[in-house]
């Protein structure tokens, strides 16, 4: 059997080797979603209400677990499946069939018990740009049930360990930075602690020391908080360095889990951007070219 079928195997067989052998956070069995397009053509538009479309398989069948407190990497190419997966997560989608349950929850038939346990940051973070950073952040707590002194003194202690200054925290977040503004959006889904935090390239955008900071502070939270944490990026060292289990996923199909020291050793790399060229056929760089389109 080939290194790259071996892998595959694993992935699928559910063969793990997480750091923490402890409660399941996630448990995904057998999930597939579907999506459907017209046929192309000068007749798609008629094929369409035909039911004449063609099926895309976002999600083929995946199965993996994630224990509580893992940091669990997801790694994919453009049209992978990554992004549809993680909105599964997040209940933005559901699932056409298998199970997904989110500590003990299915995330079709109790969703509003699932949304409560979640933190999300993606690319582009929503915030009410006309206020500043910590009237953003006090407004979260507020919403979490956390007094207004607990609240401000909260914000101020992230605010300060991400590395902003106190002029920065209270300008109006219309007036920073791309990358500041990612950064007041990690801290806002971190600081009321939430049981499962999904990191969707979290760093994208940002400058190394941001970047640096904000790795740090996952550090920290992982040390210190009850979190499990869902992340995708497009730094491999960041992957490395934060994940202790990483899933590539490609076609819809995850055809690699394990941790990375794991996945360089069974396929013979020096670096897991060669890993994920064997087994997906594309660059990193090329993945990130693609994505930026």
């Amino acid at each position: 059997m080939s290194d790259t079928s071996t892998l595959t195997h694993r992935a699928e067989a559910g063969e793990q080797q997480p750091r923490h052998r402890q409660e399941i956070a996630i448990r995904c069995e057998d999930v597939c979603k579907i999506f459907h397009e017209p046929i192309k053509g000068s007749r798609s538009l008629k094929n369409f209400f035909l039911g004449k479309n063609r099926e895309i398989k976002a999600v083929d069948h995946v199965s993996f677990h994630v224990y509580r407190r893992e940091v669990f990497g997801l790694l994919g190419p453009n049209g992978s499946g990554k992004s549809t997966l993680i909105r599964l997560l997040s209940t933005l989608l559901y699932p056409d069939s298998g199970t997904l349950t989110i500590f003990g929850h299915d995330v079709i038939k109790e969703q509003q018990a699932v949304r409560r346990l979640i933190n999300r940051v993606s690319v582009e973070a929503a915030f009410f740009k006309k206020l500043s950073s910590l009237e953003n952040l006090r407004y979260a707590a507020r919403l979490y049930g956390m007094s207004p002194h607990e609240g401000q003194e909260k914000a101020l202690a992230i605010l300060n360990r991400l590395g902003m200054k106190p002029d920065k925290a209270l300008t109006s977040l219309e007036n920073l930075s791309r990358g500041m503004q990612q950064k007041v959006a990690i801290a806002r889904a971190l600081m009321t602690s939430p049981t499962l935090v999904l990191l969707d390239e979290p760093t994208t955008g940002l400058d190394p020391k941001s970047k640096r900071d904000v790795q740090e502070y996952v550090e920290e939270v992982m040390s210190s908080h009850d979190a499990t944490i869902i992340l995708t990026t497009h730094d491999m060292d960041e992957a490395e360095r934060l994940c202790d289990r990483i899933a590539i996923i490609d076609n819809g199909k995850i055809v690699a889990l394990d941790t990375a020291a794991e996945l360089r050793r069974q396929v013979g790399a020096d670096s897991l951007e060669e890993v994920f060229f064997q087994l997906t056929g594309k660059s990193w760089e090329d993945v990130q070219a693609d994505e930026m389109d």
